[in-house]
């Protein structure tokens, strides 16, 4: 079984030296693409890839670009939308930010403290975008990106 992230910083709290932290816990390391996280969720959570693009609210061939892995780097909002659409926790939410190559989730942060609390709570990304509009926050999409 893998080791945990704690288990991870505490060897390399310990560790004498990098090159044999690295040489030692490659097989701990994920190195997962996007589009590859992506599709272990989908696996994993036995969701079907046309109703997460559908409930992302996303517009659908951008959504389908994330998942074929030629947008590498989509916006964050883009990829919170699809977390919230795939119901992920928020801990699975950092990961496919971490992935997407975008800023995790910082509760400290009064928007993303309302994202992690959708998250928490399985919102969907319309109900998250009220939510967010309601407490006077950037909505994750546009009016007219929700409506394609």
């Amino acid at each position: 079984m893998p080791k945990s992230t704690e288990e991870l910083k505490n060897d390399l709290h310990l560790a004498s030296g990098i090159e044999g932290f690295l040489v030692d816990n490659r097989k701990d390391f994920r190195q997962y693409t996007l589009a590859e996280y992506l599709h272990h969720l989908l696996k994993e959570k036995r969701l079907i890839k046309k109703d997460v693009v559908r409930d992302s609210l996303l517009e659908r061939i951008y959504a389908y670009h994330i998942f074929a892995g030629r947008k590498k780097q989509p916006a964050r909002n883009k990829v919170i939308s699809l977390a919230l659409a795939m119901k992920l926790t928020p801990e699975e939410t950092q990961y496919l930010l971490y992935y997407a190559g975008a800023e995790q989730l910082y509760v400290r942060n009064p928007r993303d403290s309302i994202l992690w609390y959708a998250l928490e709570h399985h919102m969907s990304v319309l109900d998250t975008n009220l939510m967010l509009q309601k407490m006077s926050e950037l909505t994750l999409l546009n009016v007219g990106e929700e409506l394609s």
